[in-house]
């Protein structure tokens, strides 16, 4: 163990190391985040005064701003605390306005700046999105729109020609952590203007903090690495979130039986998240602004049943839409590269529907299906083989209308004329941009037994949450341990859950499809997270099993 951690205890030391972290110095930064120290000036990000300049201005001359956000769980909360700050300042002539992902797309869209520009607009602030829009801006200018863009995703080659742009990942930004998630700059920004003129606004000081549930939300959403101020953002978001007096939240929750003091990360990832994204998907993204946004009780509930019929409506989509996909794919011989999509299907779905067929057939997937306006678009995940982006670039010229994204993920739209023969011309450049598969060997934090899964060892884990990329939760190997019973639970014995001989400790798998691989008596070796489970107001430890193998 390093003699730089030796006042911690073994456990403690060995995580630690795990992660890359072997002096005091960075221990107590990693185990104990802190506002004042981790979340740093925000005029350290380049361009942050210009903007702050350029939007006083405009408030101090009743200019008609817009806030425009991408439609995603990282827009839309950055939308909705920029509202806030707005409201709070007492500023009336300003608008939201969210793209809508099927008529619209991704980003600034010019026909929407025509229709801003009609009703007197002349400062829009984009959030989470613009960084790529070239043309786009351009026309703002045209129109006398100014345009500050505030996004995360990397810059290109050229950058749009914009009053400003606020991200720090551009050539000559010097800020100390470039991996805040949109809403994370935006609510830097928000901070920015109140530290400027706060007080002549009335404003307490620190009020921006009650912002942090939309920020921490995004920040766990939107799977940033959980390092450095993003660390922060996500544990004090987490606290907010805990406390938020938000209508909107406290409703969606209420409906979902979850206990507000009790959110983790992974309530965002699985419960709350999905359903703000469920707007987009399949309806209005402006309902998930609306309910993040709404001032009473009353409204939030509307909005709150919507997005959960909305969620459930995409469930049903999506695991109809995979059957359908499975079916056509078991009937034919598999390539390198797979390509399906059916014209019914919502593109907005297709991408959950690549994820799992990745996972089903171990191979690059694209799937597509047609907007309200005719428009092919798809969705495309990699194997981890190739590039998706690199792979789509390869093919001739004329074969794709559009194409974006980055290494693991990205959407595409496709001619009608091309759409069929789409997996030949993919299939044909695939060996030239192919790469030798990452082995992605499990990693394992320590060796332990059922009996260390003990409420100390949690005392241990929950000071190294909140967990998420950069940050996975630990994973422990128990070698041999005899299982007594295995059975399976839920709708259609969908999930498995193992317990052992000698130990009141469960582990348990969701949507596992080993079957009856194991009986009572087999000895396995498992590999197994830690995790709280406060189902129905009881408090338990239980393990979420990552892989469980039989001993010879």
């Amino acid at each position: 163990m390093s003699s730089d951690l030796l006042t911690y205890p073994d456990l403690v030391q060995t995580l630690l190391k795990k992660r890359g972290i072997t002096t005091a110095e960075k221990a107590e930064q990693f185990l104990n985040p802190n506002f004042e120290r981790d979340v740093r000036d925000p005029s350290g990000i380049l361009n942050m005064e210009k903007a702050v300049e350029r939007i006083l201005c405009a408030i101090d001359a009743g200019e008609h701003i817009v806030i425009y956000a991408d439609y995603d769980c990282d827009g839309i909360p950055g939308a909705t605390l920029f509202n806030d700050f707005l409201r709070k300042i007492n500023y009336e002539n300003f608008e939201v306005y969210i793209p809508h992902r099927n008529t619209e797309g991704y980003g600034l869209n010019n026909k929407a700046l025509d229709l801003l520009a009609s009703r007197g607009v002349t400062l829009v602030i984009t959030i989470d999105c613009g960084i790529a829009d070239v043309e786009e801006a351009a026309h703002a200018l045209a129109l006398g729109i100014d345009l500050i863009v505030t996004d995360h995703h990397l810059p290109q080659d050229v950058l749009p020609k914009a009053f400003t742009i606020v991200n720090s990942k551009q050539a000559g930004d010097t800020y100390h952590d470039n991996m805040l998630c949109g809403a994370a700059v935006a609510w830097k920004l928000v901070s920015a203007l109140l530290a400027k003129r706060g007080e002549v606004w009335g404003v307490p000081i620190g009020w921006e903090k009650w912002l942090l549930d939309m920020a921490g939300l995004s920040t766990i959403a939107d799977m940033v690495p959980l390092q450095n101020e993003n660390r922060a953002l996500a544990k004090y978001g987490l606290t907010v979130l805990r406390k938020s007096r938000r209508p909107g939240l406290l409703a969606l929750l209420a409906k979902m039986d979850m206990v507000q003091g009790n959110i983790v990360e992974d309530d965002i990832g699985f419960m709350i998240g999905p359903r703000i994204n469920a707007a987009s998907r399949m309806g209005e993204p402006m309902d998930a602004f609306r309910l993040l946004s709404a001032e009473t009780r009353e409204e939030a509930e509307e909005y709150a049943d919507r997005l959960i019929h909305l969620n459930d409506a995409r469930k049903g989509m999506v695991a109809g839409m995979v059957k359908e996909a499975r079916k056509h794919l078991e009937m034919r011989e598999l390539r390198e590269v797979i390509v399906i999509g059916n014209p019914l299907w919502k593109p907005g779905l297709v991408g959950l529907v690549a994820s799992n067929l990745v996972e089903a057939y171990s191979r690059s997937v694209f799937v597509w299906g047609r907007t309200e306006d005719g428009v092919i678009k798809g969705s495309c995940r990699s194997d981890g083989t190739v590039n998706v982006v690199e792979l789509m670039t390869s093919v001739r010229e004329g074969v794709f209308e559009g194409v974006g994204g980055h290494e693991e993920a990205g959407g595409f739209s496709v001619s009608s004329d091309f759409i069929h023969t789409l997996e030949d011309e993919l299939v044909r450049v695939y060996q030239n941009v192919r790469k030798e598969k990452e082995e992605t060997q499990l990693s394992i934090d320590a060796s332990v037994t059922l009996r260390e899964v003990n409420w100390s060892t949690w005392k241990v884990i929950e000071q190294f949450a909140p967990f998420g990329m950069g940050n996975p939760k630990p994973t422990f190997l128990f070698e041999g341990v005899r299982i007594d019973n295995a059975r399976r639970f839920g709708k259609e014995d969908a999930h498995l859950e193992l317990s052992f001989e000698g130990s009141p400790v469960k582990a348990i798998s969701f949507f596992d499809e080993r079957g009856d691989t194991f009986v009572s008596g087999n000895i396995v070796d498992l590999a197994a997270t830690m995790e709280l489970n406060t189902f129905r107001g009881k408090r338990e430890l239980r393990l979420r099993i990552v892989n469980v193998t039989k001993k010879a």
